[in-house]
C-alpha cells in the first residue's frame, strides 16, 4: 500500500479550557504549552502540568478514484482514550496512549469531496501517569492507500534463518491469490529476486543472500525487501542477525555473547515534550551510545517507530515494554481500567511494529506489576508470554519485577493498590487554587523519598529475603528471562538455586554498575543491566532528591520539572556518572575526574538513583584554598593526583571499586589524574583545566 503523509495543517483546540484554536503539524504535544501550577491534579508526577482534553480536526480532499481502494488511517500514538470521527461518524476508540492503531476508513469517506476527520484525546482525568505523559497526537499519522488487490499494512515480515550462509525467511500477506515478485536490495542495488505464487493469501519463502553483512551493534548493516503484487509495491527494512538465548551461552547475537549495557529511557525529548521527532529520537539514541550503552529499555510503554529506526541505524539493542500497570491501579485514572480488555490487541500492534527491526531483541510485558505475586497475575504472566510467542517466536519475553515490592504487596503493604490510587485521586480533586499542598506521599513517590532518607540498601537487601523469592518464582517461571528490578543481591544465590534461570537486571542503580559487570563477565546467565535512568526525563520530580540549598525549590514545587537523576541531563550533557559507568563497563579504563562543587559548605544528600553530585570541572573562581572533594574513576591499581605540576596524593584503588576519593585544597590551574598498574607503570592520565577569564558563546 502507498503511504501518504497526513501530518500537516491540523486545527487543535482545548475542550476543557477556553483557549483559542491553533493550527498545528504532527507530531504535536498539547501538554507542553499548558500552565504549570500546583493546581495540577497530576502534580509532580507529570511535572505540574494541568492536563486536558483536546480535539484535533483536519479537512482533506478524497479523490473519486479512491472509491474502489483500501484506505487505512494509521495513528502511531494518541494520548489517551483516543476517539476518531470521520465525517461525524465514530470510526475508532483506542484507550492506550502509546500504541499505534489503524482505522479502516473507506466506508466513512465521501469520494470526490472534502472530508473531515476529528481525533479527540482525553487527558483531563488526573492523575493517570507516574511521569510526564504529554497529550494528544504526539506521534505521526498516515494514510495507507491500496488498490483492490494489494499487500496490507504490516503485510511483510522478515526473519533470519541462518547467518552462515545468510538466509532470511519472508512472509508476505496479500489481499487475494496471485503472483508476488520479491527483491532484496542493498542500498539501491538489487542483489536478489524471486517470483512466487501465493498459497491462499500468503507467500512464505526463504532466500539466501550472498556475501551478506550481518547486523550487530558494531556493524548495523541494513537491507530492504521490496514486494510487488499486481499494481501494489511494499517495502520493509531489515537486518540479518541471529538472536539466541539459553543457559549455556546466555544471550548471543550471530553466535557471539553480548552483555547488555543498558539504560532505561522515557519517551519525552526534554523541552520538545512527548513529540517523537525523528531527529530528536536519533539524537537520544546517539547520545546513549556515545556514553557506552549498547541497549535501551523503552520504559514503560511501546516506543516510537522513529526511535526503533534510529536504533536500527546506530546499532543499539532494544527491550520494548508494553505497560506500567496491569489490573491494579498505580494512579487513579491510569490504564488499569482498560488493560484486561485490550492487552491482546495492544501486544499484536506492538509486535507488528517491532517485528522487522533487528534492534528489538526482547519484549517486556510490564514494569513493577505486583500482580505477579498473585495467582491471577501469575496466570496472566504466562498467557502474555505464550501469546507473544505465537505472534513472534524469534524474541524472548521478560517482565520487570520489583522483587521486594512483590513481597510487600503480598502482606498488604504494597507500594500500589486500587485503594491508594483512589485516595490520591480524591486528594487531587480537593486541591484549592493557590493553596500550598502537604499531601501524603504515596506509591513510588513514597519509596523515592525513603530511598533519599535511608539509601537504596533497604530495597536490595529486602529483595534478598526468602519470602521475596517465594513471591516471584512462579511468575519468573512464566517468562523466558527473569526481569529483576533492584535485585542484584539475589544474583549469585539465584544462579545456584535456579540453574535454568536467565537473569536480567531490568531496572538497576548506577552505583551497582561495577558490581554487576564483575558478576556478569563470569556468569553467562546474567544477561545484562538497564540502569534507571539513562537520560533525564520530565515528571516524577522527587526522584533525584534535593539540590544544594541555593537551588532548592521546595517552597515553589511547581517550578521543578525533572527528577534530575539521569546519567545524561535533560539537554543531553553527560554527568560524571556517565563516565563512572563507562569505566565500570570497561568501555573506557579512565581515569576520569569529577569534583563536588567547591563553593558549597554543605554535603548534598544522595538518594539511591544517584552516585554523586560531582561535575567534570576545575573552574571554581573565588574558592582558592577551600577543600575540594575530587573523585577519580579508573580501572587501575592506584591513582595519583597532580595539581599544577605538584603531586598531592597517591591512593590505591579499593578492591571491588573503580571510584577513588581525594580531599585537596582548591587552586586554579590544571588538575591531573594518573592511573598506574600493579607494577607502578603509568596506564593513562587525564586533566581538567580552569576556564579563562573571557566567556564566549
Amino acid at each position: 500500500m502507498k503511504k501518504i503523509d497526513f501530518n500537516s495543517s491540523w486545527t487543535m483546540h482545548c475542550l476543557t479550557r477556553d483557549e483559542p484554536d491553533r493550527t498545528v503539524d504532527l507530531p504535536h504535544d498539547a501538554m507542553i504549552t499548558e500552565p504549570r501550577t500546583r493546581e495540577s491534579r497530576g502534580g509532580g508526577n507529570i511535572g505540574w502540568f494541568l492536563g486536558g482534553d483536546y480535539e484535533y480536526r483536519k479537512t482533506f480532499f478524497v479523490p473519486s478514484d479512491w472509491q474502489d481502494h483500501a484506505v487505512v488511517f494509521e495513528f502511531e500514538a494518541v494520548y489517551q482514550c483516543a476517539e476518531v470521527y470521520i465525517n461525524g461518524q465514530k470510526a475508532a476508540f483506542r484507550p492506550y496512549g502509546y500504541t499505534n492503531f489503524y482505522v479502516d476508513a473507506a466506508r466513512y469517506l465521501h469520494f470526490g469531496k472534502d472530508n473531515t476527520i476529528q481525533v479527540i484525546a482525553r487527558n483531563s482525568k488526573q492523575p493517570n501517569s507516574r511521569w510526564y505523559s504529554g497529550t494528544g497526537m504526539f506521534r505521526p499519522a498516515w494514510i495507507w492507500l491500496g488498490g483492490k488487490e494489494h499487500i496490507p499494512v504490516n503485510g511483510i515480515k522478515v526473519k533470519t534463518v541462518s547467518c552462515d550462509p545468510a538466509v532470511i525467511e519472508a512472509e508476505i500477506t496479500t489481499s487475494a491469490p496471485g503472483t508476488v515478485k520479491i527483491q532484496i536490495l542493498d542500498g539501491d542495488a538489487v542483489i536478489g529476486e524471486r517470483m512466487e505464487e501465493t498459497s491462499g493469501n500468503r507467500v512464505l519463502v526463504q532466500m539466501e543472500i550472498k556475501n551478506a553483512g550481518l547486523w550487530s551493534c558494531e556493524t548495523p548493516r541494513l537491507y530492504k525487501l521490496r514486494a510487488f503484487f499486481e499494481d501494489d509495491t511494499a517495502e520493509e527494512t531489515f537486518g540479518i542477525r541471529m538472536l539466541r538465548w539459553d543457559k549455556e551461552k546466555g544471550l548471543t547475537i550471530n553466535g557471539e555473547r553480548v552483555i547488555l549495557r543498558g539504560a532505561c529511557v522515557h519517551h519525552d525529548n526534554g523541552v520538545l515534550g512527548a513529540c517523537a521527532f525523528p531527529e530528536a529520537e536519533e539524537r537520544k539514541v546517539r547520545i546513549m551510545k556515545e556514553n557506552g550503552y549498547n541497549a535501551l529499555r523503552s520504559s514503560h510503554y511501546p516506543c516510537s517507530k522513529a526511535f526503533l529506526e534510529a536504533c536500527d541505524r546506530q546499532g543499539i539493542l532494544v527491550m520494548d515494554e508494553y505497560v506500567d500497570v496491569w489490573y491494579i491501579h498505580k494512579t487513579g485514572y491510569d490504564y488499569a481500567e482498560y488493560m484486561m480488555d485490550w492487552w491482546q490487541e495492544d501486544l499484536k500492534d506492538m509486535v507488528d511494529k517491532d517485528f522487522n527491526h533487528p534492534s528489538v531483541i526482547m519484549y517486556s510485558t510490564g514494569n513493577e506489576v505486583s500482580e505477579t505475586a498473585q495467582k491471577k497475575g501469575i496466570e496472566l504472566t504466562g498467557r502474555m508470554t505464550r501469546y507473544l510467542h505465537e505472534l513472534d517466536s524469534t524474541r524472548p519475553v521478560t517482565c520487570g519485577v520489583n522483587i521486594f515490592f512483590n513481597f510487600l504487596s503480598s502482606i498488604g503493604l504494597g507500594v500500589y493498590s486500587d485503594e491508594k490510587a483512589g485516595k490520591e485521586s480524591e486528594e487531587a480533586k480537593q486541591r484549592r487554587p493557590g493553596k500550598p499542598e502537604k499531601k501524603k506521599a504515596v506509591g513510588s513517590e513514597f519509596y523515592n523519598m525513603l530511598s533519599l532518607l535511608i539509601g537504596d540498601w533497604f530495597m536490595k537487601a529486602g529483595a534478598a529475603l526468602p519470602p521475596c523469592d517465594w513471591k516471584t518464582r512462579d511468575a519468573f517461571d512464566n517468562m523466558d528471562i527473569a526481569g529483576y528490578n533492584y535485585g542484584i543481591f539475589r544474583y549469585r544465590k539465584d544462579l545456584k538455586k535456579y540453574p535454568d534461570r536467565l537473569i536480567l537486571g531490568s531496572e538497576t542503580l548506577c552505583k551497582d554498575a561495577f558490581r554487576f559487570w564483575e558478576i556478569a563477565r563470569d556468569n553467562r546467565r546474567i544477561l545484562g543491566d538497564f540502569v534507571w535512568p539513562g537520560m533525564d526525563y520530565m515528571g516524577e520530580v522527587n526522584t533525584g532528591g534535593p539540590e544544594f540549598a541555593d537551588y532548592c525549590t521546595d517552597d515553589v514545587p511547581e517550578t521543578r520539572l525533572t527528577g534530575s537523576c539521569g546519567r545524561v541531563d535533560l539537554i543531553g550533557k553527560p554527568r560524571a556518572e556517565a563516565a563512572f559507568t563507562k569505566v565500570a563497563f570497561e568501555q573506557d579504563r579512565g581515569p576520569f575526574i569529577a569534583v563536588i562543587p567547591v563553593y558549597e559548605d554543605e554535603t548534598p544528600r544522595i538518594n539511591g538513583w544517584m552516585v554523586t553530585k560531582a561535575v567534570e570541572s576545575w573552574s571554581w573562581r573565588g574558592c582558592e584554598g577551600r577543600k575540594a572533594r575530587v573523585e577519580v574513576y579508573a580501572r587501575a591499581c592506584s591513582i595519583e593526583l597532580i595539581l599544577n605540576g605538584k603531586s598531592l596524593s597517591k591512593k590505591r584503588v579499593k578492591r571491588g571499586s573503580c571510584r577513588t576519593l581525594f580531599d585537596i585544597p582548591y587552586e586554579s590551574g590544571e588538575l591531573t589524574a594518573v592511573s598506574y598498574d600493579g607494577n607502578g607503570k603509568e596506564l593513562a592520565r587525564r586533566s581538567l583545566k580552569t576556564a579563562g577569564e573571557e566567556t564566549r558563546v
